[in-house]
């Protein structure tokens, strides 16, 4: 864990994203209120939650497992002014305890999968209003052949990698309606998330230089960037947006 809080204390984002992808998503969104009712889960230390807040002038519950990267987000919305529409819950995304039929739109960037594609999407519709809309983004396979370095790594990292096509099945299969998205583009793997993290991989390698279990978790975690770098069009985050259907 202190590792863990090492490699990502402090970075831009937990995640592939950017805040021109959080509004082009957003803008797949139709007819929402002019005040929103906002669930966030899984939003890290929220440079996504700020964005929506700003966008939608909406309430935001901004839901992580993780009090220091609420804390973060906390700072981050004072600063930018957007605080008094956020409300940060330390809870996990399996015990939100959250009234039914209560969002206008649910948001998760890169954080889905901690509960499943397909179980996330089905244990959080019911907080949405009917006709409420829900944006996900989701690793995903963009070829029909992945190259076998890319499907041996993520067998291991993430077993339930699909392809697009099977993801908007799930989607369907779910029970949401009118699906759209879009593949998030390969520079927002690097400007806030990848080259930051290399950095910090880096200057960790020389501080734990002669501790050889750290160097071995520092190296699967640069073999990840390295894989990206070589195989960006094999692979992907995608934003599913979809809307649980009205009466």
């Amino acid at each position: 864990m202190s590792l863990f809080r090492e490699l990502t204390e402090g970075l831009p984002r937990q995640g592939p994203g950017s805040s021109e992808a959080t509004l082009r998503a957003l803008g797949l969104t139709r007819q929402l209120p002019e005040h929103p009712k906002i669930l966030d889960v899984g939003c890290g230390p929220g440079a996504q939650t700020i964005e929506l807040a700003r966008a939608t002038n909406g309430e935001i519950i901004a839901v992580d497992i993780r009090q220091r990267f609420l804390d973060e987000l906390t700072e981050r919305a004072r600063d930018a002014g957007v605080l008094p529409q956020i409300t940060t819950v330390n809870v996990s995304m399996f015990d939100m305890g959250l009234p039914a039929d209560s969002f206008d739109l649910i948001w998760s960037e890169g954080a889905i999968y901690i509960a499943g594609f397909a179980a996330g999407l089905s244990a959080w519709r019911r907080f949405l209003k009917p006709g409420g809309w829900l944006a996900v983004s989701e690793l995903s396979w963009l070829v029909p052949n992945p190259p076998a370095d890319a499907t041996q790594f993520w067998a291991r990292k993430y077993p339930g990698l699909n392809s697009i096509e099977r993801n908007c099945q799930i989607v369907s299969e779910t029970g949401y309606v009118d699906a759209d998205g879009f593949v998030i583009p390969a520079q927002d793997w690097w400007d806030n998330y990848y080259s930051p993290g290399e950095t910090r991989v880096a200057a960790l390698k020389t501080k734990y230089a002669d501790d050889p279990d750290t160097l071995a978790i520092l190296e699967e975690t640069q073999r990840e960037y390295d894989l990206f770098r070589a195989h960006a069009d094999a692979y992907g985050y995608v934003f599913f947006v979809t809307r649980k259907p009205a009466p």
